[in-house]
């Protein structure tokens, strides 16, 4: 029977960054997936054989490529703890930007009439239910045209008590006739033939492919955006490493004014967004 440090170095042979298989360890011993430390007071626990099996089982999938997040069914994002699974894509950190983007733009001083925020392609419901956490008097609505995926951000609005709107259907379709202060998406943006793609099997391809030039959904949202912006509202969307110059060129071939770039903690322009004439 091995020990807990025993697991962890064996982990580490197979080429498990050693916080991805404490992570793991974690999970499969029934304990909060950030308590580290008690894996360094523990270090020479046994580990039973079930135990051991199901570590093995889960390093076996993850060295396959499947996303820590699915073997553990949980990821933190913005402060909240999600559940995710192969149902919807895995939140990426990168995405953060996204939010801190909009609540830069969302104040959170009192106002006469609520903050009107959507999120288009909410998967899991990280995006809207980050803004609904900071922003608790605006009104939220995510969409999602898989009903799977909606199941997820639903569970997750419950367990996290927030109160967010959920509307199935594809991009604007469900709020035909709605106005919003600000619009966020992180749509899909990989190109078909992207050589990255096989490293991504593991998630739903619906909510990362989008024609040949990763472009086709950015173009949508860009054109049909205006309808359902306020005077003065915001479009933010995240994109391709790559693709910041073509995203600025569409917000401002669209009638968009304002248009910029954020960049990602590692300084790669991550998100564009513009300003509809106030």
């Amino acid at each position: 029977m091995s020990t807990l440090t025993q697991a962890l170095a064996h982990a580490q042979t197979l080429g498990l960054p050693r916080a991805e298989a404490g992570m793991l360890l974690l999970h499969v011993l029934g304990r909060p997936l950030h308590e580290r430390a008690w894996l360094v007071a523990h270090d020479s626990d046994a580990l039973p054989p079930d135990i051991s099996a199901r570590f093995e089982t889960l390093l076996s999938r993850r060295m396959n490529g499947e996303p820590i997040a699915y073997l553990t069914g949980r990821k933190p994002f913005y402060g909240l703890d999600l559940a995710v699974d192969a149902r919807v894509l895995d939140p990426r950190d990168d995405t953060e930007t996204l939010v801190d983007w909009a609540l830069d733009l969302c104040s959170p001083a009192p106002r006469s009439v609520p903050w009107r925020l959507l999120d288009l392609g909410t998967g899991s419901g990280a995006i809207a239910l980050a803004l609904c956490s900071q922003r608790p008097a605006a009104e939220v609505t995510a969409i999602d045209r898989s009903e799977d995926a909606l199941a997820v951000a639903a569970a997750n609005a419950r367990q996290l008590n927030l109160p967010l709107r959920l509307l199935a259907g594809n991009w604007f379709a469900p709020v035909q006739g709605e106005r919003f202060d600000l619009i966020a998406s992180n749509p899909p943006y990989i190109a078909e033939s992207d050589p990255h793609l096989p490293a991504l099997i593991h998630e739903p391809r619906a909510a990362l492919v989008s024609g040949p030039d990763g472009l086709a959904d950015i173009r949508h949202l860009i054109a049909h955006a205006p309808a359902h912006l306020l005077p003065g509202g915001w479009l933010l969307l995240e994109h391709g490493w790559d693709q910041a110059g073509a995203v600025r060129a569409l917000l401002a071939a669209n009638g968009f004014g304002q248009v910029q770039s954020r960049c990602d903690l590692a300084g790669i322009e991550r998100c564009s967004g513009g300003r509809m004439a106030a």
